[in-house]
């Protein structure tokens, strides 16, 4: 080794200045540049004169300034020789620079007075950067791991168990300390443990022992079910153990339960609400019935007064089972929204024409009015939409002893697919008190108490009506009149806007291509009764005869069938819930049977009166639906319709 006395000490000691990667600087007591050498310039980016005109405190970064103050104080004193510490600073383009910072005092050989400070620089940004974020990954790690609602253990490829969050402390009882460095069939059992072990390299089997570790021990000796997720531990591509992620799903395990019970509650509910109908209706088909064929009797004053009494009773009674049995099935979820097309000026004037007579009773003068802005035709569900009409225009007739009812129906909104309506139905009746505003569509709530009130009902009506919009994706609300007496009730429903024009016609039940039939040459026409219940088959024997017609009873499906092959019927009155063979298999049948033939038109009797029925038969293969109590007008009705489609389908075969 050569002796370093041959070489220039000044010429060494200016190489290694000039070159050393270390910036290196020599700084005054007041802390200014002395002098630097390139490798200061490159860390700061400043030139060695642009460096010579800042001091080191105008580049250092502010959370930093008083990191070196009393450091300085003790190498002043003599105290510590050097110090060492990190500091940031800006360089000329404003970034952060982090820096090793070694501090130095030079101070005179005679009489130890100080004399300036060598200080060095070396750039540790990279590092300090990639410490930062390798920082702030555990930091999100072991956030995540803490506050984790699942219980996440980490295990050796030997399977014992290298730590866990507090999630594991609450699951097993046990503190992570007693779990370190136990094995993993503490927690799972030995079976499982062995198994994992042997899967631990196959992902396949990985995911299938996953899948068989259902339950964790608790310290307490009771299991606690889980969901289990087995996730690698890889460190530079080489897996070194596992997490075990365990979901406790005792919770979810009591939601699903609760939720099948519920569900069994409501189809129950469902079931008891279609039986209760059924039963309740049979016996009331006979009294309103029955009536009705006795008013068509020869009968003094006396006597029609008592029967008009029993017919008003039953129809009142009617109203409230169809009340309670609407509010029943709406509560228990059963009511669903049907989409089809509707016109609102079409639906609005059917039901002004069904509570037209009582209105004219009172001298009610009714007026409805349209805005333009209103489409034509819109999709929804004709049947609820009417319901609430009904509902609010009976209420409105129902409370105005007089003056007049007015129907209002107008645009709220408009987009692409979508329009909103508000209707409005103001009386001048006798009005709602302030304080009572509040409850109004509450179940069973009635303005006038029930010990005093003078006008009938069940108080439903105004609960239906809410849930029924609700379910329109609307409001309803109720305000009072301003400047008159009475009440005006608004509500909004969305309804889906028909982007093209479609007939009505071809979506109505009972079209002509439904009922292929031809009229019988005699005046009678020949009617088919399947109903079970010898009640109802007197009644509406004797309606049918009443109104001229020609019947023939059966107590079944399965006997319809046989009929309808021996004879043709011009109609049949199915009656859907009967032994043997009900009224929906007896009907598929028949229709098979009348394939491209001239067919009976089907009228569904049902005593399953509940909103949504109707459109369940009819979809059925079924052309028309009544409910019991059957009205002579009723039977009437379905008959007068029968004979205008007739007469329509023999015009149309004459041209």
């Amino acid at each position: 080794m050569q002796d370093l006395r041959l070489f220039d000490p000044e010429a060494l000691f200016e190489h290694l200045y000039r070159n050393a990667p270390i910036g290196i600087a020599l700084i005054s007591l007041d802390r200014k540049w002395m002098n630097v050498n390139p490798a200061v310039c490159s860390i700061f980016g400043y030139s060695e004169e642009e460096l010579l005109n800042v001091t080191l405190e105008d580049i250092r970064h502010p959370d930093d300034r008083n990191n070196t103050k009393n450091l300085l104080t003790e190498l002043l004193a003599g105290n510590i020789p050097s110090f060492q510490l990190e500091n940031r600073y800006f360089n000329k383009n404003g970034n952060v620079v982090w820096t090793s910072v070694y501090v130095s005092l030079v101070r005179d050989d005679k009489d130890g007075k100080p004399l300036y400070y060598i200080t060095q620089f070396i750039d540790v940004t990279k590092s300090k950067l990639a410490e930062l974020k390798l920082q702030e990954s555990i930091e999100r790690y072991t956030s995540l791991k803490k506050y984790n609602h699942d219980a996440i253990i980490s295990f050796g490829l030997d399977g014992i168990i290298i730590n866990g969050n507090n999630m594991v402390q609450q699951m097993t009882g046990y503190l992570i300390e007693e779990l370190i460095g136990s094995g993993m069939s503490k927690l799972i059992g030995e079976k499982s443990a062995i198994q994992l072990l042997l899967a631990i390299k196959d992902q396949l089997e990985i995911e299938r022992v996953e899948k068989d570790i259902t339950l964790i021990q608790h310290k307490d000796g009771y299991s606690v079910e889980v969901l289990v997720t087995l996730a690698p531990i890889i460190i530079q591509t080489q897996t070194m153990g596992f997490y075990l992620i365990a979901k406790d799903m005792t919770e979810q395990k009591k939601l699903i339960i609760e939720k099948e019970a519920a569900e069994k509650t409501n189809k129950a509910k469902s079931d008891f609400l279609a039986m209760m109908s059924h039963e309740i209706r049979t016996p009331m088909n006979g009294v309103i019935g029955m009536t009705d064929v006795l008013l068509e009797t020869n009968l003094d004053e006396e006597q029609i007064e008592y029967v008009q009494i029993i017919k008003k009773s039953g129809a009142t009674l009617l109203t409230i089972i169809n009340d309670i049995l609407d509010f029943s099935k709406i509560e228990s979820g059963k009511t669903e929204l049907t989409e089809e097309p509707l016109n609102v000026r079409d639906v609005l004037s059917e039901t002004l024409y069904l509570v037209m007579a009582k209105a004219l009773e009172k001298n009610l003068e009714i007026t409805t009015s349209v805005c333009p802005r209103v489409p034509n035709l819109v999709q929804g569900d004709i049947t609820k939409l009417r319901q609430v009409l009904m509902n609010l225009l009976s209420n409105a007739i129902k409370f105005t002893p007089s003056g007049s009812i007015s129907i209002n129906v107008e645009t709220v909104f408009q987009e692409l697919n979508t329009v909103r309506l508000q209707f409005a139905v103001r009386d001048t009746g006798i009005g709602v008190p302030k304080e009572q505003v509040g409850h109004l569509f509450d179940p069973f709530y009635q303005v006038d108490h029930f010990m005093t009130r003078k006008a009938e009902g069940t108080g439903l009506g105004l609960a239906i009506c809410k849930k029924l919009v609700e379910l329109m994706d609307g409001e309803i609300w109720h305000e009072a009149s301003k400047d008159q007496p009475g009440s005006t009730f608004l509500f909004t429903a969305n309804f889906r806007v028909q982007s093209n024009h479609i007939d009505l016609g071809k979506h109505k039940r009972w079209s002509e291509q439904d009922v292929i039939v031809e009229h019988s040459t005699d005046q009678f026409l020949k009617i088919l009764i399947a109903e079970d219940n010898e009640v109802n088959q007197i009644v509406l024997k004797k309606m049918l005869e009443k109104l001229g017609h020609q019947t023939t009873l059966v107590a079944n499906g399965k006997e319809a069938v046989e009929a309808v092959k021996r004879d043709f019927y011009d109609i049949i009155f199915m009656d859907i819930q009967m032994p043997w063979m009900d009224g929906l298999a007896a009907t598929k049948l028949i229709n098979e049977m009348c394939k491209g033939k001239k067919r009976p038109c089907i009228v569904a009797v049902t005593a399953h009166a509940i909103k949504g029925d109707s459109e369940k038969y009819l979809s059925e293969g079924m052309d028309a639906y009544i409910s019991k109590p059957i009205s002579i007008n009723a039977i009437a009705d379905i008959i007068d319709r029968y004979e205008r489609m007739n007469q329509n389908h023999r015009s149309n075969v004459e041209r």
